[in-house]
C-alpha cells in the first residue's frame, strides 16, 4: 500500500484502482492539462491522482492567513478533546447532509467528522456549505493524514480569485446557484423539464437537489471523476454534469413508471446507482456535449438570481420552528408553480390556471418568486396600441397573449420594458434578450426560443451573395460574430454586451406607433398591427415547427401580465 492508503478501505474499492507509486505529471499548459482531466489520465491511479490535487490545491490563490496543516495539528486536541469521533456533532452549516462513506475505513470516517469540526472553527464565516462532508471525506483519500486532507480544504474555502468560484459557503449562494441550475435545465433539458413539471408538486424543490446528486449520491468512481475536471474548469463543470445526470434520467425513465410518488427521492436513487445506466467517461462526455455553455452564461444568470434574493430578504435559511406566515414569505423554498398561480386569485379571458402554471414553469427562477399581475386587457383597456404602451411600461419582463377569433392561443415573454423602444427615435426600434421567447397553447402547447440559442449553428451561416434581407433578423451573419463566440453569444446578455455592427442583428422585441413585432428572423414571428385588432405570423419550415397560429388573424382578446412581488406585501 502506498502512502496515501490509510483512510482507504481497499476491499471496498474498485479493484482496477492501482494503488502503486507512479512519476509525477508533467504538465504546464492549461488546455493540455484540461484534456487530461476530462479524459481521466490519473483516474486508475491512485498516488499519482493525489499528487495531481496536490498540486492542483496548492496553486488556488488563497486569503493572505489560510488555515494550513500546521494549524489543525494546533487545533484537533484543544476542539475534539476525548469525544467519539464517531458521533461528532457535525456544524449546522452542512444541513444535516450525512457524511459519504467512499470506501473510507472507520479511521477516516472520523477524521471527516474531526477535520469538519476544525474548519468550522477557523471559518466562522461559513454559514451554509452542505458539499463540505463529500468534498472532505474525498480529499481525504488522496492525503497522507488528517492535517493535509485540513490544508487542502481551507485553500479550497479560502480561494480569493473573484474569477474562480469553487464552493458555496452562504444560503445565499446556495440558493442562487439553485435557481441558475433550474433556469438551465428550462433552456438545455425542456424533456426532462416538462417531465419535471409534469409529476412533481414543486419542481424548484427537485432542482434544489442538484448538488447532493454529486455531493452525496454519485458513487465514489464517479464523484473523483467529476472533482477531477472541477479542479481544473471551476464551479461551471458542476452545472454540467448536473444536467446531463438529468439527461440521462429523463432518457432511462421516460415512459416507465416513478418507483415512488416522489420524484427527488427517484432522482437520488436513480444517481446512486448511476452505473447501471452510464459510464464515468458517458457521463462526462454527456456532460461537456451540451452547447452554449459559456462562463460569462453562468455569472450572469448567477448574479441575477442573488440580486433577486436579496430585493426579496431571502439570504439566510429560516430555522424549521417558523410559523407558516413566517415560512410562506422569507423561508428557503422558492414559490411553487401552484402557490404562484393561485386558482383563486387568478382570472383570464384567455388563458386556463393550468395554462398559466404551464407558463409560469418556463419563466427565468428568478421571477418564480412572484405571482402574475394583470397590466393590459383589450376587454378592458380597448384596441389601442399607445394605451398598451402606457399601461406596460415601466414593467420588466412581461407576458403577452392572445385569443384569436379561431380560438388560436399564443403569445410571448419579453424580457424587457416596453419603454426601450423610445431609443429608437420614430424608427422602429430593436431590443430585448436572449431569455425571450414565444409560444402556443391553442389548438397544442409548444415554446419557441430564441432562433439562436435553440440553433447556434444558425449563427455561423454567411448569407448567399445577392439575397435580400429580411426586415426583422435574428439570425447573424458570420461577419457579426465576434472571435469568441462561445463567450459573446451568452443568452442572458442584454444588448450592450453584444459586439454587433447591426442592433437587428440580435434583437427580439420591436414597436413603434404603427406596429409591435416580436421574434422575426428564420423562426417564429408575431406582427401586430396598430389597432390591435389583426395580426399576421411569419414562420419558417427549417425546424419542422408549426405556425404559432393562423397567418393573417383577427384577435378575440389580448393581455400582458406582468409580475407581482409578493415578498414585498
Amino acid at each position: 500500500m502506498d502512502e496515501y492508503s490509510r483512510f482507504v478501505d481497499w476491499d471496498k474499492m474498485d479493484a482496477t484502482i492501482q494503488t502503486q507509486d507512479s512519476k509525477e505529471l508533467i504538465c504546464t499548459d492549461f488546455q493540455e492539462f484540461k484534456q487530461l482531466a476530462r479524459q481521466g489520465c490519473w483516474a486508475k491511479n491512485h498516488s499519482l491522482r493525489a499528487k495531481v490535487y496536490l498540486k492542483l490545491i496548492g496553486n488556488i490563490p488563497c486569503r493572505t492567513v489560510t488555515p494550513d496543516a500546521n494549524v489543525y495539528r494546533d487545533i484537533v486536541v484543544k476542539i475534539i478533546g476525548k469525544r467519539n469521533t464517531g458521533t461528532l456533532p457535525l456544524p449546522e452549516f452542512v444541513d444535516n447532509n450525512l457524511v459519504p462513506n467512499y470506501c473510507l475505513n472507520a479511521e477516516g470516517i472520523g477524521a471527516v467528522r474531526k477535520i469538519i469540526c476544525c474548519i468550522a472553527n477557523q471559518f466562522p464565516d461559513i454559514s451554509f456549505c452542505p458539499a463540505l462532508p463529500s468534498v472532505v471525506a474525498l480529499l481525504l483519500h488522496y492525503s497522507r493524514d488528517e492535517a493535509e486532507c485540513f490544508e487542502m480544504v481551507c485553500r479550497i474555502l479560502a480561494c480569493n480569485d473573484p474569477s474562480k468560484r469553487l464552493i458555496d459557503q452562504t444560503f445565499l449562494a446556495f440558493e442562487s446557484s439553485c435557481m441558475t441550475f433550474g433556469d438551465l435545465v428550462n433552456k438545455y433539458c425542456q424533456a426532462a423539464h416538462k417531465l419535471m413539471v409534469a409529476v412533481s408538486e414543486d419542481v424548484l424543490e427537485v432542482y434544489s437537489d442538484w448538488q447532493r446528486w454529486l455531493f452525496g449520491e454519485l458513487p465514489l468512481v464517479y464523484v473523483a471523476r467529476v472533482f477531477d475536471v472541477f479542479l481544473v474548469e471551476g464551479y461551471k463543470v458542476l452545472y454540467r454534469i448536473a444536467l446531463a445526470l438529468l439527461k440521462v434520467f429523463h432518457k432511462v425513465r421516460a415512459g416507465q413508471p416513478m418507483e415512488s410518488d416522489n420524484m427527488q427521492q427517484d432522482i437520488r436513487a436513480f444517481v446512486r446507482d448511476i452505473a447501471k445506466s452510464v459510464s464515468p467517461e458517458k457521463l462526462l462526455e454527456k456532460a461537456f456535449a451540451i452547447r452554449l455553455f459559456s462562463r460569462k452564461e453562468i455569472q450572469l444568470l448567477h448574479m441575477a438570481n442573488e440580486k433577486a434574493l436579496q430585493q426579496k430578504g431571502i439570504t439566510v435559511k429560516q430555522k424549521s420552528r417558523c410559523t407558516p406566515p413566517v415560512c410562506s414569505v422569507s423561508s428557503s423554498k422558492r414559490q411553487n408553480v401552484h402557490l404562484a398561480v393561485h386558482a383563486e386569485n387568478f382570472k383570464s379571458e384567455i388563458v386556463s390556471v393550468k395554462e398559466m402554471r404551464d407558463i409560469w414553469s418556463w419563466i427565468p427562477e428568478r421571477f418564480a418568486l412572484c405571482q402574475p399581475l394583470l397590466l393590459f386587457t383589450t376587454l378592458e383597456h380597448g384596441c389601442s396600441l399607445n394605451r398598451f404602451y402606457s399601461h406596460n411600461e415601466g414593467h420588466e419582463p412581461t407576458l403577452l397573449m392572445i385569443k384569436t377569433t379561431a380560438k388560436e392561443v399564443c403569445g410571448a415573454y419579453l424580457s424587457t420594458d416596453w419603454s426601450e423602444r423610445r431609443r429608437g427615435g420614430n424608427k422602429l426600434s430593436f431590443f430585448g434578450t436572449g431569455e425571450c421567447f414565444v409560444f402556443r397553447l391553442q389548438p397544442e402547447v409548444e415554446r419557441y426560443e430564441w432562433v439562436i440559442i435553440k440553433h447556434p449553428e444558425l449563427a455561423m451561416t454567411t448569407s448567399e451573395p445577392g439575397a435580400k434581407s429580411t426586415q426583422v433578423s435574428t439570425v447573424l451573419s458570420s461577419s457579426s460574430i465576434p472571435s469568441d463566440s462561445s463567450d459573446r453569444l451568452s443568452p442572458f446578455l442584454a444588448a450592450r454586451h453584444f459586439n454587433l455592427p447591426s442592433k437587428t442583428a440580435s434583437m427580439f422585441m420591436a414597436g413603434s406607433n404603427e406596429c409591435i413585432i416580436i421574434g422575426g428572423g428564420d423562426g417564429q414571428a408575431l406582427y401586430l398591427d396598430a389597432d390591435l385588432n389583426h395580426g399576421r405570423t411569419s414562420h419558417c419550415n427549417t425546424f419542422n415547427n408549426q405556425p404559432l397560429c393562423s397567418e393573417n388573424f383577427q384577435i378575440s382578446a389580448m393581455e400582458v401580465w406582468g409580475f407581482k412581488d409578493t415578498m414585498n406585501v
